[in-house]
């Protein structure tokens, strides 16, 4: 039973930034927002301190008033895949290793052919590609050894976050599912496995199933001493439990990467690699297809071409893959961006236009895979779109000529923040993640119909794609 009055924080960590939501129990209003940002370095690879993901959080905390010192439950969503190492003292050994960081594609190769893809995604769900963490774990053996050899911790950035609240080494089977590390089949860590990468599982935090908690918050924190931490997830977990979503609906979120997945009852299995076998937080499986460029490869097309995100033009003959960081679906780690097509009547507003539909095009090619793990979509269902890009009418536009399908975009922002607090309010009240996303009406938001799909684009597109690799 819930009670009038409780609060609960859930935690958005994700590349760019930490984001805070203070949550009312009973109706789901927001009653406060933090957020900082993030600072992310480049070069070869993309990497970040964690200790500024900390600091990140603790000023977000600082936001939102007397919530912070009401709140009765947190938990933390945070960005999947990152590999963080920590010495003894739980200091982290060097910047953790971003989930888009590619510089591991040559181990990955390395991992599927010595183990077979057939393997890997019989045994733990999926096909590791470079942004998977068992990859970058032998990057780091491969190039860095000693950070390696002395990491006394190995961590995700949620279990990260997680035990600097807690004080407890935990993750949970939604994030350590995107590690390679977690066996699917088993739901435990593939303790062969590590042997052979040479990782004690005595490094890596206990897994928590649903429901289960992490701990209490640690006292001298700007958070009330005492009050319930969960499990926390990765964060399209915990953007599908801020949904309440459940089989048959499909997610195209929209931001710095791009993602379509579902809530599924059978287990994934794809030799392909295409679609990810991750676990669902609240139970079950979460099929999950990601492209690396999205929201930040358009923005910078539209930089480039001196327009602003909405200035597109419609017509012409261009095909653009914007595969400006290598591309993780189609597996393309080593690719550059691709532009076909150009004539001189060609508009740069076209151009931008292109870039879209790239974008769009690689996750849509990927729907119906993810949505065939459960025998596919029933028929009416519309895409629910999330992300900072559901916010734009380029974006929402382009998906739904290219896709031929009804769109809906929630109402309700933040998603995975909204998704770590209904996860700490179900640690609180008992409920399931489900009821309560509904009685928040999270998923709640404008619907659009179907347009005719744009077959010309597509084809021209999927001509394209044999250029990319």
């Amino acid at each position: 039973m819930t009670s009038q009055g409780q609060v609960v924080l859930g935690v958005d960590s994700s590349t760019q930034s930490t984001k805070v939501l203070a949550v009312e129990v009973e109706t789901g209003e927001v009653l406060a927002r933090g957020q900082a940002p993030h600072t992310v370095t480049g070069g070869a690879g993309r990497e970040s301190d964690p200790e500024e993901w900390w600091q990140a959080l603790l000023d977000a905390f600082g936001q939102l008033g007397e919530y912070a010192g009401r709140a009765d439950a947190v938990s933390v969503g945070g960005q999947q895949h990152g590999l963080v190492v920590l010495d003894a003292a739980g200091r982290p050994l060097r910047p953790a290793l971003l989930w888009n960081d590619v510089r591991s594609a040559p181990q990955a190769d390395a991992l599927v052919e010595r183990y077979g893809a057939g393997r890997w995604a019989q045994r733990f769900g999926s096909v590791p590609g470079a942004s998977f963490t068992v990859t970058k774990w032998e990057w780091l053996r491969a190039h860095e050894p000693e950070a390696a050899a002395g990491a006394w911790g190995v961590r995700l950035p949620h279990d990260f976050l997680t035990e600097r609240l807690s004080g407890v080494a935990v993750t949970d089977r939604g994030d350590a599912s995107g590690t390679g590390w977690w066996a699917s089949e088993t739901e435990e860590y593939d303790e062969a496995l590590l042997a052979e990468i040479g990782l004690d599982p005595k490094r890596l935090p206990t897994v928590l199933g649903p429901g289960e908690g992490a701990g209490t918050v640690r006292e001298r924190l700007p958070l009330r001493a005492g009050a319930l931490v969960a499990a926390g997830t990765g964060d399209n977990a915990a953007a599908a439990l801020g949904l309440g979503l459940t089989p048959g609906r499909a997610v195209l979120s929209l931001g710095t990467s791009g993602t379509v997945y579902a809530v599924s009852r059978q287990r994934p299995t794809d030799p392909t690699g295409t679609v990810a076998g991750f676990a669902a937080a609240g139970g079950g499986w979460l099929p999950l297809a990601c492209t690396l460029n999205c929201t930040l490869a358009v923005d910078k097309v539209a930089q480039l071409l001196g327009r602003g995100r909405e200035e597109v033009e419609a017509g012409g003959s261009v095909a653009f893959l914007p595969f400006l960081d290598g591309e993780r679906t189609p597996n393309l780690p080593y690719a550059s961006g691709l532009l076909t097509g150009l004539r001189h009547e060609t508009t740069a507003g076209q151009v931008l236009q292109g870039a879209y539909d790239g974008a769009v095009w690689a996750l849509l090619r990927a729907l119906d895979e993810v949505l065939a793990v459960d025998g596919g979509a029933p028929s009416g269902e519309p895409l629910l779109l999330i992300g900072g890009g559901a916010r734009g009418v380029a974006w929402r536009e382009t998906v739904r000529r290219l896709s031929g399908r009804a769109v809906q975009v929630p109402v309700a922002g933040e998603l995975v923040a909204l998704g770590a607090a209904v996860q700490a309010a179900s640690l609180l009240t008992g409920e399931a993640p489900t009821d309560i996303a509904h009685r928040w009406s999270t998923a709640k938001g404008t619907l659009y119909d179907p347009v005719p799909r744009d077959d010309d684009t597509l084809a021209r597109l999927s001509a394209a794609l044999p250029l990319a690799g």
